[in-house]
């Protein structure tokens, strides 16, 4: 680095810092809208309690939502529908860059908020990185910075929401490579690094210092798990490809309809599954918690890994506007506990606790669906806070990512829906002019004929 290089190096430092600490703010206030309008309705006040909800209020809730929330989507102009993770992933990729639109994120802030508290099945942080990307891209642009710096921005602001999202600051920093897919220089990651501290930080200030679950001390109880815990990420692996395909499949078929009628039937589906499997309402992470400290049963986390997998992939092929990070740990925790149920009655005496198994599930279905194993161990070291667990989850990890990448041949959930958006995009924008150049026929025709 030159000397000439080192004053926009502190000042992007700076812009870096300040966009973690916006970001952050904008993600935890989006995340306080949801707990503040789950614990104004769902029984005893207590956040993601849907299973106590009598059955055909768990039916109706998400029908209602959906519905509703489609007819206000379908009242906007469809540019303005575009949110999510594969939102930001679509400007990063665009050639010189671009905003991300505020109104966009505006939408997305509500629209994500009224998803999660009607009970569909998605999560808070998809709209969490869309949010601090979108942060970081108004800084950027009342800044007047560089399209590079720009680009810089949006990955701070990505990798805060992250870190402050689950108190993983490296995993949200590294979370921008793997996923986004955001070129690694030193100068443009001496910001994100510390962009995901600050938003950290502010996490920590609001919601203390431990981590987003609660994680008994795991490791394993015997090399004898090392075998199954490759079958684990065997299974996991086929699960997120299974996933992605019907993610991929579901958009396809429903590109052309319109917003009412994709999120009632999304929020139908739901409800539907939720009838049998309430836990599946909502993100889950009250569950994901039971599962990792032991308190489920087998049926109960069978249910789950089928019903949430189904609701989560038809809620995202449908472009309902929530997330499916929180989802994929959910289902990945679920088929972990289901291990580690059955482990405890064959084998008592040689395995890990349930919990072990649930919390490596979690990490090899996120990695798979997301193909991100460096994320999903750093955020694994950082939830457990036990370098023990390492050796065990990256066995799982590299199994669960082999067997979703080479077996079946799937790439990132987020990579295949960003596809599908630009084709569906392209498509959009010749039809527009096929129509326009119509209109331009009938013109002329008329025009003629009046000269005739």
């Amino acid at each position: 680095m030159t000397q000439a290089e080192e004053p926009n190096l502190l000042r992007l430092t700076v812009s870096g810092a300040i966009t973690g600490l916006v970001a952050a703010i904008v993600v935890l206030g989006f995340r306080w809208v949801i707990e503040a309008g789950q614990t104004a309705f769902l029984p005893d006040g207590q956040i993601g309690n849907y299973e106590a909800l009598p059955p055909l209020l768990r039916f109706s809730l998400p029908v209602v939502g959906g519905l509703i929330l489609g007819l206000l989507f379908q009242r906007l102009p469809a540019a303005m529908r575009q949110v999510g993770i594969v939102h930001v992933l679509a400007l990063l990729r665009r050639r010189g860059g671009g905003r991300l639109p505020l109104a966009n994120a505006l939408v997305q802030f509500l629209g994500g908020a009224a998803a999660v508290i009607s009970g569909q099945s998605v999560d808070r942080e998809g709209p969490g990185v869309h949010l601090g990307a979108a942060s970081g891209s108004y800084l950027a642009q009342k800044q007047g910075v560089s399209a590079d710096d720009d680009y810089t921005l949006i990955a701070c602001g990505a990798a805060a929401s992250i870190a402050a999202a689950f108190n993983t600051p490296l995993a949200g920093a590294v979370f921008v490579i793997e996923v986004l897919q955001v070129r690694y220089r030193i100068t443009r990651f001496m910001p994100v690094i510390l962009a995901a501290v600050i938003g950290a930080v502010v996490g920590r200030t609001v919601y203390g210092d431990a981590p987003s679950f609660s994680v008994p001390a795991l490791s394993t109880a015997s090399l004898v798990e090392l075998p199954l815990l490759a079958l684990l990420g065997l299974v996991i692996g086929l699960l997120a490809a299974l996933f992605t395909m019907a993610c991929e499949e579901i958009a396809r078929r429903t590109t052309a309809w319109p917003p009412a009628l994709a999120f009632t039937l999304a929020g139908a589906v739901t409800g539907f599954l939720g009838l049998w499997t309430p836990q599946i309402l909502g993100v889950g992470y009250d569950t994901l918690d039971s599962m990792l400290n032991g308190r489920v049963e087998l049926a109960v986390v069978l249910g789950i890994v089928a019903f949430k997998l189904v609701a989560t992939a038809v809620s995202i092929g449908l472009r309902v506007p929530g997330g499916l990070i929180g989802p994929t740990l959910v289902i990945g925790g679920a088929a972990g506990s289901v291990l580690g149920l059955l482990l405890t009655q064959w084998l008592p005496f040689e395995s890990g606790s349930v919990g072990f198994y649930a919390v490596i599930g979690m990490v090899a279905m996120m990695s798979a669906a997301l193909q991100a194993p460096l994320a999903a161990l750093i955020a694994l070291l950082e939830l457990t806070s036990s370098p023990a667990i390492i050796l065990p989850g990256m066995l799982a990890v590299v199994t669960a990512d082999l067997a979703a990448r080479m077996l079946l041949g799937k790439d990132s959930v987020f990579t295949v829906l960003l596809l599908l958006s630009k084709n569906q995009i392209q498509e959009e924008e010749e039809r527009e002019q096929r129509e326009d150049e119509e209109e331009k026929q009938v013109q002329q025709l008329n025009l003629k004929n009046g000269q005739d």
